[in-house]
């Protein structure tokens, strides 16, 4: 999933994003906003794993119906 993406399927993409990463809030989707970026760095803090691997995550992972 590349930041355009992302930023442009948010809404459809925001139940999957939680039901992958479920330590995300709904706060913390607002906050995020479809910017890759912020996802990476909220995966990064909540699941205490380093910014390579949340980068990694966020890249492999698709949003389902759009794969």
């Amino acid at each position: 999933m590349n930041s355009d993406q992302l930023k442009g399927q948010w809404k459809q993409a925001k139940g999957a994003v939680k039901a992958k990463w479920a330590k995300l809030t709904d706060d913390d989707l607002l906050a995020i906003e479809g910017n890759q970026d912020r996802l990476v760095g909220r995966i990064q803090e909540l699941y205490g794993i380093t910014r390579e691997a949340a980068e990694k995550q966020v890249k492999e992972w698709k949003i389902p119906h759009a794969a």
